[in-house]
């Protein structure tokens, strides 16, 4: 009997727990597939796949080729362009897709969030507002900010940009979540940060610096998520684990 083959776009802490769940389920291969875009990425346990598919159809030939029964779109909130392509091509194949959307952040009593629409509109609302800033929109988003004059930025990155990328004026910090709420206040306190840009990733991993702003009365400038595809979704693993269950 062949085994059910369950494809799970990835990218994310969350991706590499859905991935170790399904690998459980007897008789279901779990396939973990990764962008790629960072240089060392956390490599989920089992059967991992790295880098794009190509498009729409790239990925209709793929899920054809592999004979994928099942797709779970665990990417990441901001990574918007894979899940409208899973979208389109799960329904070219005519296959069931899930998408694990967990919560996005809410602003609580005591948050000074602006919140912008795009990273665009993030840089532009830093001018005439910030003097030290806290940049952790990821290092494919830094040269929004590399025209603004009069800004120190400290830009917490996985990857160090490469030498010939356009950056703001200011310090490039190598590091990967999760991050303490003990670290994020001593970031904040000793490079004299007054405002923070992030995108409202959601979960754990990195909240901590909300909370650290939120404590030392640190003004946000919060990206709202991009538009998601319509269709099946759920917020945590275990309704995941059930979704598939309930379909084998």
């Amino acid at each position: 009997m062949t085994n059910t083959k369950v494809l799970i776009l990835g990218g994310t802490g969350d991706a590499a727990e859905i991935a170790a769940r399904v690998a459980t389920i007897p008789e279901v291969e779990a396939i973990a597939s990764l962008a790629g875009r960072t240089r060392q990425p956390s490599i989920p346990s089992g059967n991992v796949r790295i880098g794009g598919f190509g498009g729409v159809a790239g990925l209709v030939s793929y899920l054809q080729e592999m004979s994928i029964d099942f797709v779970i779109d665990a990417t990441h909130p901001f990574a918007s362009q894979i899940s409208w392509n899973a979208a389109a091509a799960t329904a070219e194949v005519g296959i069931p897709r899930l998408l694990f959307n967990r919560p996005a952040w809410e602003k609580l009593n005591g948050d000074r969030w602006i919140e912008v629409e795009s990273i665009t509109d993030a840089a532009a609302a830093l001018s005439n507002q910030a003097q030290r800033v806290f940049l952790t929109v990821g290092r494919q988003e830094l040269s929004a900010f590399a025209h603004l004059e009069g800004i120190w930025f400290l830009m917490r990155v996985i990857d160090s940009p490469s030498a010939d990328a356009l950056t703001p004026p200011g310090l490039v910090l190598c590091d990967r979540g999760p991050f303490a709420l003990d670290n994020e206040r001593e970031i904040l306190i000793h490079y004299k940060i007054d405002t923070i840009v992030s995108k409202n990733s959601g979960g754990d991993a990195t909240y901590a610096k909300i909370i650290a702003a939120r404590e030392l009365g640190i003004q946000v400038v919060m990206v709202k998520r991009p538009a998601i595809p319509p269709g099946e979704q759920v917020s945590n693993v275990e309704d995941v684990v059930a979704w598939l269950l309930g379909n084998l």
